[in-house]
């Protein structure tokens, strides 16, 4: 292959911000850049453009994929949740009460000012809480559903919205509403319930590393971090390139306490009637915003091309000319030969861009948003039988211009799944890289601290080994962290065991434990 020779020398189209200088204001350009989301005019909530929707729609075919074949089957549960449903689970509840919309009304009337109140003749007997989780709902709908261990497993899943009254908010990674899918199952007895628990987790961690090339770290949760009522909860934690963990992905143990707050109740095999094992699982558009902090640039978003809306752009060089006719006969052509080949499992996704503009503008639009291939396309090279690639993920060559590669068109089209391929491992290699080299040891509470001082401004991760302390010992951990603005991750499954002493008791170490700031 060969550099294109007639290729104007390339301006670079960075973003006005670099990760470097400001990395929360270079995360709110690239999500209006690459046009995934704009804000609603609703506090908290974002309204999701078709390219950020794209992304969303291919996360969640992917990903229903996956929990269909482990045998759970889709349903739809409501949007209002009567509050006596939360009120049967304290402990749940508590969690989420700060955040919990509560619907009192079914109706408005006129202020007589030219406004609208709510009518006070229109109160509900009984306030309606607006979806936060499903726990309670579907708890209810089990204790109908399952009458024997012959009902055992129950496992099902919905895709919906979700409500949680966000004060700080930022685009896909906290907002007041946001999308997601939530598992919910009921099991037999524990063990049955653990491997269900477990089987999640797994999913959410080879989706995040295989779909959205996102390493992640999978494993439980700290007793204060469990979800409101679990017995234990796991995740998949992965790191921004500011250093900080985001939590991408959870999945709980439950025990039987929802199950006697619900009546999930079941009779076993020896005719004895016993309370049902459940467990919730979930992930949501947070991982999108995972997937800008973990593969954006200082020119926008890389989209890996497992969940990129379309995977190859081709940008004919219109001149409103006659000779367009030509040119765009061209690109379709190579556009249909594409569509017919397959990589990843499924066949390339390809647009050609016929809207009017010149093709360089429109060019650093889909930088921007982040599509793995552009193919830049003059009157020349289609009269030559030739194509020019710009890869996203290698962006710039050694000159610092547009790295542009002239090839054969049927060369191009015989390697084209290949490259696609290439993309998908290299962003994966690339963000595992980074976040290898950014993880360090700590053997005491002073250590860390240093790790985490201020001339570091993107540290990373922290692993330590520690005694699981529980109760008052484990809060005064917690508040002691909390004076450096960090937080304990999780406790890697299938790490080493621990042989030294806990960093916060100094009592004998159980286990090791990522510490970081999070999001």
């Amino acid at each position: 292959m060969n550099q294109k020779s007639n290729q104007t020398p390339a301006i670079r189209h960075a973003l006005t911000t670099k990760r470097e200088d400001d990395f929360a204001q270079w995360y709110q350009e690239v999500v209006s850049e690459a046009e995934m989301a704009e804000e609603s005019g609703v506090r908290g909530c974002m309204v999701i453009k078709p390219w950020g929707y794209g992304v969303w729609e291919r996360i969640q075919r992917l990903m229903d994929d996956r929990i269909k074949a482990a045998g759970v089957q889709n349903c739809y549960f409501p949007l209002f949740i009567p509050l006596s449903y939360f009120a049967k689970e304290a402990e749940h509840v508590e969690g989420f009460a700060k955040e919990m919309a509560v619907v009192t009304h079914h109706r408005l009337i006129g202020d007589g000012k030219g406004g609208l109140v709510p009518d006070p003749e229109a109160k509900l007997e009984e306030p309606l809480i607006v979806r936060p989780t499903s726990e309670t709902v579907i708890g209810q709908a089990m204790a109908r559903w399952v009458q024997s261990w012959r009902d055992l497993p129950l496992m099902v899943n919905q895709w919906a919205n979700v409500v949680r009254w966000e004060m700080r908010t930022r685009m896909f990674l906290r907002t007041s509403e946001f999308l997601w899918q939530e598992g919910h199952t009921a099991h037999a007895d524990k063990g049955d319930a653990m491997e269900e628990t477990l089987r999640a987790l797994e999913m959410y961690r080879d989706f995040a590393e295989d779909e959205l090339a996102m390493p992640v770290v999978a494993g439980e949760k700290p007793e204060n971090e469990r979800f409101p009522g679990a017995v234990a909860t796991y995740s998949i934690e992965a790191m921004m390139q500011d250093g900080k963990a985001l939590q991408a992905g959870t999945s709980h143990y439950l025990g039987t306490g929802f199950a006697h707050a619900a009546g999930i109740t079941f009779q076993d095999r020896e005719g004895t009637q016993q309370y049902a094992h459940t467990t919730s699982w979930g992930t949501s558009t947070r991982m999108i915003g995972g997937l800008i902090m973990v593969h954006g640039d200082d020119d926008g978003l890389r989209v890996p091309p497992r969940v990129a809306p379309q995977q190859i752009v081709i940008l004919p060089m219109l001149r409103e000319t006659p000779e367009d006719d030509a040119l765009l006969a061209y690109c379709e052509e190579l556009r249909k030969a594409l569509a017919s080949q397959s990589t990843l499992g499924e066949p390339v996704r390809v647009l050609l861009d016929k809207r009017p503009g010149k093709a360089t503008q429109k060019r650093w639009a889909w930088v921007k948003k982040g599509v793995p291939i552009v193919l830049e396309i003059g009157g020349r090279d289609a009269a030559g039988g030739q194509v020019s690639m710009l890869r996203r993920d290698r962006l710039w060559n050694e000159a610092a211009k547009a790295n542009f590669v002239g090839m054969a068109k049927d060369d191009f089209i015989a390697r084209a799944a290949a490259e696609i391929e290439d993309i998908q491992t290299s962003l994966y290699a690339e963000a595992k890289a980074r976040r290898d080299a950014n993880i360090a040891t700590a053997t005491s509470f002073d250590e860390i601290a240093a790790f985490f001082s201020d001339d570091k401004r993107y540290p990373g991760w922290v692993e330590v080994e520690w005694a699981r302390p529980t109760g008052d010992e484990l809060e005064a951990v917690v508040q002691k962290l909390k004076t450096l603005k960090l937080t304990m991750r999780n406790t890697p499954l299938g790490a080493a065991p621990a042989t030294g002493s806990c960093v916060f008791t100094g009592r004998p170490a159980v286990e090791k434990i990522y510490v970081a700031r999070s999001y």
